[in-house]
């Protein structure tokens, strides 16, 4: 029997749209792929995740439509296919199985996620048992994302009658998420003795990327197929009985990198985010630094060159090279670019605002009109053009506040948001070393970071050195380390604290901050909901202790 997974990338709420792109794969894989049996992943007819979308009732009516549509299909095939079912008061996450016109089975998710970015006990009540259907002579079994990671829901199947677990998802991308997918799925077999098939949605859904990578593992845990990651593709698996066992064969694509998938996911994190928001392409700010090098590289292959626009703002302390290799970057990338000067900005801010500081110093008010004028130009040219502004900054800029607001870190999505500035640098090297000529000047990955508000401006002026802030910064945000635990593995308490509040008090400025591709196992935004108002000090020593 053949099994045909469809990797889909789907759109949130485009009902009628992803209805049609399911009847389309279920005819291909029908027609011309000779599949016995199609799936579509968790949730596909409205996409994940759907959020407060799933409080509207209208939005039921329209799934329920959709479903008599892919039924009607649904001659010579069996469709497994995820949606919200709204039933006795309730809505579960489910999937059902449609053959001949009808629903010949039904599951519902029992294991609902509330951690990192899930929070779906928010809207999905839990089913509470297993579903076996015969499709020939095989007993499939079936499950839904989370069900996998609790080997109880694997073998209770089996004690119903499975031979083989189908089990759809929509499983977020993050960095190893590949490895730790298989280990669980591995667990699953190992307690069921069951083949596990695993299908995954692809695509960006706001912050989230999902991958794909779907894959099949044998009743002894060995890896027997394998889709590639971040794109869609129709995975056929051959499931053949012998005795009592099920064989399960496929082709195996090659598995991707750490830089190779992390750049993949940002690229397909911009193209989605600004195609399916229907914006006409994407502007940037390029200073001649490495941070917005990287974001042009990232815009330019995943939107093409022809719709991303640069524009270099150079003000009185900008160096002659920094414009020098923004332009020489957009020409190697063949995207146009612009040179707009922010001096005559400047110079009007300020002599409007010279009698109401006059007596004052200069200090970093002066640095942050710079960066809000520059803010301005990309957004008047935004509105002009119906290209949507991707901000440059980093995850250490965020996590310690090195960024302004409604300049630097105004615009629509942030492709580096939860990208550390070491990562920044390997990930620049490695695209680099992709094409035959390096597409990033060279000088702009040596030359040490600056903003250039000022005369000669380095960040290690009010930052660490990014070598020693990123592993702070890991520990006390991804991991929630006190100073004094981070200290203890070998770094300079003073230098830690003095991170950890630069962290603690620019929770303002991240709440304002631009969505952007999540790469890591907590990001800035869904992972991580710190309030802005607040007096907790984690350095306060405990009382009693």
């Amino acid at each position: 029997m053949k099994i045909a997974l469809a990797q889909l990338n789907l759109c949130v709420g485009d009902i009628t749209g992803n209805t049609a792109r399911i009847i389309e794969q279920l005819a291909h894989a029908r027609d011309h792929a000779g599949a016995r049996v199609v799936a579509f992943p968790e949730l596909a007819i409205t996409g994940y995740p759907p959020e407060d979308l799933l409080f509207r009732p209208g939005l039921h009516r329209r799934v329920e439509y959709a479903l008599r549509q892919i039924a009607a299909a649904s001659h010579g095939i069996a469709v497994v296919v995820g949606y919200p079912e709204a039933a006795d008061g309730h809505v579960y996450n489910s999937l059902c199985v449609l053959e001949d016109g009808r629903i010949a089975a039904r599951y519902r998710k029992q294991r609902l996620p509330n951690y990192q970015v899930f929070d779906e006990k928010r809207y999905f009540e839990a089913g509470n048992s297993a579903c076996v259907y015969r499709i020939d002579d095989i007993a499939v079994g079936f499950s839904i994302c989370e069900d996998i990671w609790d080997p109880s829901t694997t073998e209770t199947a089996r004690v119903a009658g499975a031979e083989v677990i189908l089990n759809i998802n929509a499983s977020p991308w993050s960095q190893h998420k590949r490895e730790a997918r298989q280990q669980a799925v591995g667990r699953a077999v190992a307690a069921s003795g069951l083949p596990v098939l695993y299908l995954n949605l692809v695509g960006g859904q706001d912050e989230l990327v999902f991958d794909g990578g779907s894959f099949a593992l044998d009743a002894g845990g060995m890896l027997r197929a394998q889709a590639p990651e971040f794109t869609e593709q129709l995975l056929e698996i051959d499931l053949q009985r012998a005795g009592d066992a099920i064989s399960v064969r496929g082709a195996c694509a090659p598995a991707m990198n750490d830089e190779a998938a992390v750049y993949q996911a940002m690229v397909l994190g911009v193209r989605d985010y600004v195609q399916k928001n229907r914006f006409a392409g994407a502007v940037l700010g390029l200073s001649g630094g490495i941070d917005s090098a990287l974001t042009l590289a990232i815009a330019a292959d995943a939107l093409g060159p022809e719709n991303v626009t640069a524009i270099s703002m150079p003000s009185r302390y900008t160096a002659d090279m920094s414009v020098d290799d923004a332009l020489e970057q957009a020409r190697l990338m063949g995207c146009e670019c612009h040179v707009v000067s922010i001096e005559p900005t400047v110079n009007a801010f300020e002599q409007s605002l010279a009698p109401v500081f006059a007596g004052r110093k200069a200090d970093v008010t002066e640095e942050n009109i710079q960066a809000r004028c520059r803010g301005i130009l990309l957004m008047a040219y935004s509105n002009k053009t119906g290209r949507m502004v991707l901000t440059t900054g980093n995850k250490s800029e965020m996590a310690v506040g090195y960024a302004t607001l409604y300049g630097d870190m105004a615009g629509g999505f942030a492709p580096l948001k939860d990208c550390p500035k070491t990562l920044v640098f390997r990930l620049s090297r490695w695209r680099n070393a992709q094409a035959e000529h390096p597409v990033i000047p060279p000088r702009v990955i040596e030359r040490p970071p600056s903003a250039e508000l000022r005369p000669d401006q380095k960040d290690t002026d009010s930052l660490p050195p990014y070598e020693v802030l990123d592993p702070i910064l890991e520990q006390y945000v991804e991991l929630d380390r006190t100073p004094q635990e981070i200290a203890a593995a070998g770094f300079d308490l003073e230098t830690v604290k003095r991170v950890a509040r630069m962290v603690d008090r620019n929770e303002y400025k991240r709440r304002q901050a631009a969505p952007g591709v999540r790469i890591t196992e907590r990001a800035f935004g869904r992972d991580r909901r710190f309030p802005i108002t607040s007096r907790y000090d984690e350095q306060e020593p405990v009382p009693g202790s």
